[in-house]
């Protein structure tokens, strides 16, 4: 149902109870009202494709690179709307049986959960979804494995850091290790408030091979004491009188204290950096060694306006081909999840909407910026998130 449907059934009924109508007519007033309300709710979307995405640049991008395109190819409306995460809302569609979206843009966790409570249709993968244009099968073409049956692939962004470019001299950090190195580049960091990424490049800072997408890393954390010398690292960092930690939440903030010479390096994503570097000519620059990467994946909802006549599968589907993925990065710095679609990037240089900037340099999946990462391990931090937050918080006080 539209805003302005939904307002006016609303009014309707407020009028209909002033006049304080006997209990039979305004039965079935009511029952009329309840059948209107279905009529407009399935005429409003049965036609549209509807996506909850996050909103802001990110949506735009996923409009812009796929969500119009493939619209246009298929002949069927796609509608974008915001949403805050998590499963409540679209739980609450269920329930109050009146299920509006037909997909959603989601984190990892919310597709295992989603998926066992029977929120989302669960695909046959290399079914659903096509090829890469080599003939690699879907579940061959992304990056990383999906989480669960309900899940397929978004784009991958960046847990990196960037440095002020006037702080140094001329000397430029290029690992993991010089954000932690106060004599050769001295000044405050920015981190990001809660331990989730931190301890992760504490340990690979402090000598922990990373191993194959920091699966050793993880192990280190599991080990007694791992998770103990990841935060003594971070409070060496953040008392150290050549550094110091300034602590941010929002994703605006770390370039924008660099930009204002409070810290000279900070943590952040990578979507962050680039909009400040090549959008508004900050000075800073990323480093890519050490990352961390973390995932954004679609799901569809079971019982949605278009499962039925399968026109959500269809948009899906194309909008995480490898044309169409690689169409956001036209937009964002974001990586697509297919690997197929670094190959248009290349090939198609510049890609940047500017049509001036090389975009396969700001991909986190790109060859050059995986020497050295981790894959954020969502399970780690469902297991281990509550204990260690309270640790980590314990030491921040004492700081």
């Amino acid at each position: 149902m539209t805003l302005n449907s939904h307002f006016g059934v609303i009014y309707l009924y407020k009028l209909i109870y002033i006049k304080r109508l006997n209990g039979g007519i305004m039965r079935k007033i009511s029952k009329l009202i309840l059948a209107l309300s279905f009529v407009v709710s399935v005429t409003s979307s049965a036609f549209a494709v509807t996506v909850a995405s996050w909103g802001g640049a990110y949506t735009d991008s996923q409009k812009q690179g796929y969500g119009d395109p493939t619209a246009a190819a298929l002949g069927i409306d796609i509608n974008w709307v915001d949403y805050s995460g998590g499963l409540s809302e679209i739980k609450a569609q269920k329930e109050a049986g009146a299920i509006n979206w037909d997909i959603i843009d989601v984190f990892a966790f919310d597709t295992i959960n989603g998926c066992d409570e029977g929120l989302f249709v669960k695909f046959d993968f290399d079914k659903d979804f096509p090829a890469a244009p080599d003939g690699t099968p879907a579940s061959e073409d992304f990056f990383a494995p999906m989480p669960s049956e309900c899940a397929v692939g978004n784009i991958l962004y960046s847990w990196n850091y960037a440095f002020d470019t006037r702080a140094f001299g001329g000397k430029e950090p290029t690992t993991i290790k010089d954000f932690f190195n106060t004599k050769k580049f001295p000044g405050k960091r920015a981190i990001y408030k809660s331990a989730l990424t931190n301890l992760e490049i504490a340990l690979a800072a402090d000598g922990v091979n990373m191993g194959k997408g920091g699966e050793l890393l993880y192990r280190k954390l599991e080990e007694e004491g791992g998770v103990d010398r990841a935060m003594n690292k971070i409070k060496e960092l953040c008392t150290d009188p050549n550094g110091g930690c300034v602590f941010w939440s929002a994703g605006a903030q770390p370039p924008e204290l660099l930009v204002a010479g409070e810290v000279v390096m900070a943590t952040g994503w990578n979507g962050r950096f680039f909009n400040a570097e090549v959008g508004e000519g900050a000075p800073i620059k990323q480093v890519w060694h050490g990352q961390g990467l973390d995932y954004e994946y679609f799901v569809q909802v079971k019982g949605g306006p278009n499962d039925a006549n399968g026109n959500a599968k269809k948009a899906l589907a194309m909008m995480t081909n490898t044309e169409m993925l690689a169409g956001s990065a036209k937009y964002i710095a974001y990586a697509p999840y297919r690997i197929s679609s670094l190959d248009i990037i290349k090939a198609n240089e510049p890609w940047y909407k500017d049509g001036k900037t090389e975009m396969m340099p700001q991909m986190p999946t790109s060859p050059q910026n995986t020497k050295k990462y981790f894959l954020v391990d969502p399970y780690y931090w469902a297991d281990n998130g509550t204990e260690i937050g309270e640790k980590w918080e314990a030491m921040k006080a004492g700081l």
